[in-house]
């Protein structure tokens, strides 16, 4: 189905205020954006079948992601004391509008994580595949998928203390 000018500056500008939460620690503020069937996950492999039996990164519901959020807004993430200094840029945001009238979007992401919990500090960067499932609820946009497709998810990782 085609997606009207109206429903492409709501898909984008829901993706950029995804990301500005994620990015600005707004941990409560990003699950808003969360519907009830929401699955945020991080396969270890890009192009990983979804399935419950297969090692993931990371792969929570709704439930899952909600005792993540709660354990992100207490602060006391050893991993992230001080809290990293983040921001990302979503690019290539590609929408298709499903019958159903949800919305399965591509975007190519990159993190750009700035590490303050050394002396010297560190900067990493998060590149990534990211596929989202949305759709309207109460005349506003949720999201029930996030799929992280990390570029590097099969080599060695840094902890992920905060939301890709």
């Amino acid at each position: 189905m085609k997606v009207t000018i109206e429903e492409r500056m709501d898909v984008e500008g829901f993706l950029f205020k995804e990301a500005r939460y994620a990015d600005e620690s707004r941990y409560s503020d990003w699950e808003s954006l969360v519907d009830d069937d929401m699955h945020y996950w991080i396969p270890l492999a890009g192009n990983q079948a979804e399935g419950e039996l297969q090692v993931s990164i990371l792969n929570d519901n709704r439930p899952r992601l909600a005792t993540r959020i709660r354990q992100l807004n207490t602060g006391v993430r050893h991993a992230q004391l001080p809290v990293s200094r983040m921001c990302r840029t979503v690019s290539n945001i590609e929408i298709e509008k499903m019958e159903d009238g949800s919305f399965h979007v591509l975007t190519n992401t990159v993190l750009f994580e700035e590490r303050t919990q050394t002396a010297a500090g560190l900067s990493v960067s998060w590149p990534a595949r990211v596929e989202y499932k949305l759709r309207y609820k109460d005349g506003e946009l949720k999201m029930f998928l996030k799929k992280v497709m990390l570029l590097n998810s099969e080599g060695p990782l840094r902890g992920i203390g905060f939301l890709l």
